[in-house]
This record gives C-alpha cells, sequence and structure tokens, in this order.
C-alpha cells in the first residue's frame, strides 16, 4: 500500500514538474536559443536528414552482402499443352502397310497438370569497383549532413539573437522612461504645490503636464512595440504565440566585450559549420568522379540455387520430385554504353569546379565579414564611451536645473530643456549599447563563435 501511494506522489511530483516547465514564460537569450533549437521545425527536418543518411549507409552496404531468396510457385493445367511430334516419329510408328494405329495421336504433351517447385536461391557480389566508393559516399553524406544540422543550430541561434535584442531594447527604453516620468510627475506635484501658492506661474504648471503627458504617451507607444518585438521573437523559437513571455536578460548582462583575440587573430574557416558543409560537398563530388570512373571496370558475382520440384497429374505419390541444384559465377565487362559514362564523368566535374567556386566565394565573403565586423565593433565602443560621457554631462545639467528651480532662480523652461537633452542622451546611450551587442554578435558570428 505504501509502495502504490509512493509512486503516486512521484506521478504527481513528475506531471507538476512538467506543467511548471511547460508554463515557463521567463527567458534568458540562452533559454530562448535552446528552447528554438529544441522546437525549431528545420532542426527537426536536419535531424530526419541525418536518420535518412544513416538509412542510405544501411541501403549502400546491403548491396555488397549475400542475398538470399526464397521461392514456392504451383501451378495447375486444366489444359495441358501439346506438340505435334516430327514426321519420322510418326513414320515409325506406322504398319508395314503405311497404316497408324488405331487410336494413334500424333500430338504428346511433355507437362503434367500439377506443377510445384520451392527453392532457395544465394547471390553474392565478389567485386565491383563502385561499390566500395558508392559506400564511401554514403558515409562521407552521412557527415554531411551532420555539418548540416550544426549549420543549421548555428543559423537559428543567430535569429533567436537578432530577434531578443530588439526586444531588450526597448524594455530598457521603458525602464529610462519610468524613471524620468516618476521624477517628473514628483516635480509636478512640488510645482503645482508652489503654484497654490503663488510662487510660480500656470505656465510652467503647464509645461510639466505637457511633458508628462508627451511622456506618457511615448511609453505607451513604446509598449506596443515591445509586444511586438516579443511576438516576433515567440515566432522565431517557435513558442505559441498566445502564451505569455517575459525577458530576464538585459543590455548589461549581455554585453562582453571583445578580446584583443577576437579583433587581431586571422580567421579560421573551419569553425564555420557552413564552410566545412561545402567542404564536405567537394569530397562528395571528388567521390562522384571516383564512382563513374570505376564503372569501366567489370564486376564479378556468384551465384547458388536449389530447388525441389514436383510433377504429376494427380497430387499424390503418381507424381514425381525432381531436384535441381546449380552453382555458378558471372563477369559482366563494361564494353560500350554510348558514352554515358564519360558524359556522367564530365557533368561530376563541372559540379566539382562549381563547388570550388562557392567555397572561394565564401571564403572571400566571410573575410569581408570579419574585417567589417571588426571595424564596426570598434566603431561602437567609441560610440558607447562618447554617449556614456554626453549622458553624465546631461544628467549633471539636469540636477543642476532641479536645484536651481527649486530655490527659485531657475525657470520650467530651463527645465524642459534639461529635460530634453538628458532624454536624448539617454536613448543616444542605450542605442550605442544596442549597437555594440549587435557588433559584437556579427563579430562572434564572422569569427564562427
Amino acid at each position: 500500500m505504501k509502495t502504490s501511494i509512493a509512486k503516486y506522489l512521484l506521478t504527481i511530483s513528475i506531471l507538476f514538474c512538467g506543467l511548471a516547465l511547460f508554463a515557463q514564460s521567463e527567458m534568458t537569450l540562452e533559454e530562448a536559443t535552446k528552447y528554438a533549437k529544441d522546437n525549431s521545425l528545420s532542426i527537426k527536418n536536419a535531424h530526419l536528414n541525418i536518420a535518412d543518411a544513416e538509412a542510405q549507409v544501411e541501403e549502400r552496404r546491403s548491396i555488397g552482402l549475400p542475398q538470399l531468396n526464397g521461392k514456392v510457385d504451383y501451378s495447375y493445367y486444366f489444359k495441358v499443352p501439346t506438340v505435334r511430334l516430327p514426321d519420322p516419329f510418326i513414320d515409325l510408328a506406322r504398319d508395314p502397310g503405311g497404316m497408324l494405329p488405331d487410336g494413334y495421336n500424333p500430338n504428346v504433351s511433355f507437362s503434367l497438370k500439377h506443377n510445384f517447385n520451392a527453392g532457395l536461391s544465394l547471390n553474392a557480389l565478389i567485386f565491383d569497383g563502385t561499390y566500395l566508393t558508392g559506400l564511401r559516399a554514403a558515409r562521407d553524406y552521412r557527415n554531411y549532413v551532420n555539418y548540416e544540422l550544426e549549420a543549421k543550430e548555428k543559423e537559428v541561434a543567430d535569429k533567436v539573437r537578432e530577434a531578443y535584442l530588439p526586444s531588450l531594447l526597448i524594455t530598457e527604453s521603458i525602464g529610462n522612461l519610468d524613471k524620468n516620468l516618476g521624477n517628473l510627475q514628483k516635480l509636478f506635484a512640488e510645482t503645482q504645490a508652489l503654484y497654490k501658492e503663488g510662487f510660480v506661474e500656470q505656465l510652467d504648471v503647464d509645461r510639466l503636464e505637457l511633458s508628462i503627458a508627451n511622456l506618457s504617451t511615448e511609453r505607451e507607444n513604446l509598449l506596443r512595440q515591445r509586444e511586438s518585438a516579443i511576438n516576433y521573437l515567440k515566432f522565431a523559437i517557435n513558442y505559441p504565440l498566445d502564451k505569455e513571455l517575459t525577458l530576464s536578460d538585459n543590455v548589461q548582462t549581455l554585453l562582453k566585450e571583445a578580446t584583443e583575440e577576437d579583433l587581431t587573430t586571422a580567421i579560421n574557416y573551419n569553425k564555420h559549420p557552413q564552410y566545412q558543409v561545402i567542404q564536405k560537398g567537394l569530397e562528395l563530388n571528388a567521390l562522384n568522379v571516383e564512382q563513374f570512373q570505376k564503372g569501366y571496370l567489370p564486376s564479378v558475382a556468384a551465384f547458388a540455387s536449389y530447388q525441389y520440384g514436383f510433377q504429376g497429374n494427380q497430387l499424390n505419390n503418381t507424381g514425381f520430385w525432381v531436384p535441381v541444384g546449380l552453382v555458378g559465377a558471372q563477369i559482366n565487362v563494361p564494353i560500350f554504353d554510348g558514352f554515358e559514362k564519360r558524359a556522367k564523368i564530365q557533368r561530376a566535374r563541372l559540379a566539382q569546379e562549381i563547388a570550388f567556386n562557392q567555397k572561394r566565394e565564401y571564403e572571400r565573403g566571410i573575410t569581408l565579414e570579419l574585417q567589417n565586423a571588426r571595424t564596426a565593433y570598434t566603431n561602437a565602443l567609441s560610440q558607447v564611451t562618447s554617449q556614456k560621457k554626453n549622458m553624465e554631462l546631461a544628467e549633471r545639467i539636469y540636477n543642476t536645473t532641479m536645484v536651481k528651480y527649486r530655490e527659485g532662480v531657475g525657470s520650467s523652461l530651463e527645465i524642459s530643456q534639461a529635460e530634453q537633452s538628458l532624454y536624448t542622451t539617454q536613448q543616444n546611450h542605450l542605442v550605442a549599447l544596442y549597437d555594440l551587442l549587435v557588433t559584437k554578435a556579427a563579430l562572434d558570428k564572422a569569427l564562427g563563435n
């Protein structure tokens, strides 16, 4: 009884854990990437391609293994076929007067009504120049689709990052607006109190009220933009569009400066899965050429069969059983195929040349991408430093203006101008941080990280 209760409680615990995992609505960039890889249909298809490649290897290997087949057949002649005896045989049956015996029928049958055969046949490939090359090609294709899976996973990760970062930028912008809006509402309350006491004009109150309204409108716009950005992220990771999703990362947690090695080390093409796909494609093209060339070689196969057959007009012991067995070998020598193999070899070599050109083009593209990514990252890093100084300066100006206003030696117009400068520099700094994130991601992608 205790064992049953324990199993029941364990089942309930596992169920709730599964529900909690499914209901996860807060994700870091790493978690979103993992979710996308687990649910991406393109990655699932890549896994199916790997399974198909494994099956192709087995299929190709089976060609070189002995093939054993069994056969059973039965036939019944309801009209037995007959043939006419040649005239010399008919003449032998004539009497000295040249007459045939009464009832003599020159049409005879060599078949009985019931025919039954059961047997085994064995075929084995001894030598075929294309077999081993084809088997190597099947195994290399298995590696090819594995590299395709890595490339697809990298592509999905890049798409998730591209969809995740804009949502962060909007979220950070909303955070800055909330902070500024809170400060402005506090100042508005103080100004209203001063207005009631007659120390400030209605114009001062109106300016602050207008600023609050503008910030509130901008905040609503950003909320709608964030909703659209998160919906796009849901689509990118194949997350249910009708479920809530929040981002637990922020710009600061994702910021990682590039190392000196990232900015100076020569490019390593082999770190790019797509480059590995191209390389493996070149190897497959070479095997394709080799396979067609070996098609000119003879092939040798062995065979053996044994069968037991029954023939009779009745299905009883009045018939007879006939065993038949044989072994042999067959050599096929290609002599002339109308230049088919030559054309196939030519096409395979052309495909190989095209693949080589694609490899060179990819190398040039990655080299250019890395150079531009390093330049863009350096510029973005410089912009972050510059915009941070501007924001700190704008904050000092805004704080000083607030002090002057509270002491009665400043105006609401100065507050509005300082406020606008602060908002602009805050946004510029945030955009600079976002650009740094994006350029660092582009740099990592170009490096194959």
